[in-house]
């Protein structure tokens, strides 16, 4: 985190005070700052928030009490040096008193030295890029746990003067599912699970040949409707053929709006998913999930919030013993694009039952 002069905002005579969040992208990113903001709003409940953000991503955060977004058209108006300079002038309208910069790329810190100039109170999150690079290291690796995101994020608010203790039941509430929706996607009267087999790459891709096992297993039980998430052409295409094949499943891509997907996950009793970005959205409102990991590891700091350690099924790293080779899944050695053949569909279906079980225990 970048130190500065200090400045305690929270004690600041103004009953209310405005801070800008940045966080332009990922989705799993995005939807990781979301226990942080719901506990800062919670605890400061005068304090206003405009999250900077890309426009995608605004039903995530408009359920957030004292949020605004601010949509930043990064490939259009804002876009270079000129843009950001643009943007930084839209941004001074606002009244801010402090940035709180949760991504710390080279666009925000452009905007920092634009803040400069206003003497405003500006923080960035710490990302721990060299504590990463030892962790992926394949010589000399020092394979120990991280401190996860979430509190990364939460250290950046304490550095503005607005310290917060993050609980677990920091989640956003479950959405009504409208019954237009409902008779749009055929879904009957059954619990819902959802399964997301896709990850950006193919390190943390679990083999669709493995998920699809795990889904016919499911399918046959018959107790819950499985919606499929993903998104892209080939994706639809492959969940297509599956809600096709098995009676019980339901491919949502393509067909809703995205603030309808995430109304869809709020009333899921399980996720399975990777180390992806589904997994954050169903965590995001206390769903459980069960998350499948291949050459990344928890231990990066990227755990779904409030999940049980238990709920993580990771490739043998007795067999591939440099996982986590990256921090993304993007970089990998030779034939580490297969750890995840290590998880075997039968342990996912054990676990997904032990989950379930779980939840029906839960009063």
């Amino acid at each position: 985190m970048k130190k500065g002069t200090k400045h305690n905002l929270s004690t600041a005579p103004s009953k209310s005070k405005r801070l800008l969040v940045i966080r332009l992208s990922a989705m799993g990113d995005v939807a990781m700052t979301v226990p942080v903001l719901l506990a800062l709003t919670q605890k400061y409940p005068n304090l206003q928030l405009t999250v900077l953000s890309k426009p995608f991503f605004e039903p995530i955060l408009a359920q957030i009490p004292n949020v605004t977004v601010h949509k930043a058209d990064v490939k259009g108006k804002h876009k270079g040096i000129l843009g950001l300079w643009r943007l930084f002038k839209e941004l001074k309208q606002i009244k801010i008193d402090g940035v709180a910069d949760l991504h710390n790329v080279l666009r925000s810190t452009i905007l920092k030295q634009f803040f400069r100039i206003e003497t405003i109170p500006f923080r960035q999150v710490d990302k721990a890029r060299k504590e990463k690079k030892v962790l992926t290291a394949a010589t000399d690796k020092v394979f120990e746990p991280l401190k996860s995101m979430h509190l990364r994020y939460a250290d950046v608010f304490k550095e503005l003067g607005f310290p917060v203790e993050l609980k677990k039941d920091d989640v956003l509430p479950r959405k009504e599912l409208p019954l237009g929706l409902k008779q749009h996607l055929a879904l009957i009267d059954k619990p819902l699970m959802g399964i997301a087999p896709f990850a950006a790459f193919k390190g943390k891709t679990y083999p669709l040949e493995f998920m699809k096992t795990i889904v016919r297993q499911q399918n046959e039980l018959g107790t819950h409707h499985i919606l499929l998430f993903g998104g892209g052409k080939e994706e639809k295409q492959v969940l297509e053929s599956w809600e096709k094949e098995f009676q019980h499943c339901s491919s949502i891509v393509g067909k809703i709006e995205f603030k309808e997907e995430l109304a869809l996950i709020s009333n899921l009793v399980l996720m399975v998913g990777m180390d992806s970005g589904n997994a954050h959205l169903a965590a995001m409102y206390g769903i459980p999930t069960l998350t499948l990991w291949g050459v990344t590891h928890p231990y990066a700091g990227f755990y779904p919030f409030g999940q049980d350690s238990a709920n993580a099924l990771l490739a043998n790293r007795e067999k591939y013993p440099l996982i986590p080779t990256s921090v993304y899944g993007n970089t990998f050695p030779e034939g580490y694009d297969r750890a995840m053949e290590t998880i075997a569909p039968e342990h996912v279906i054990q676990k997904i039952s032990e989950i379930l079980d779980s939840v029906k225990a839960t009063p």
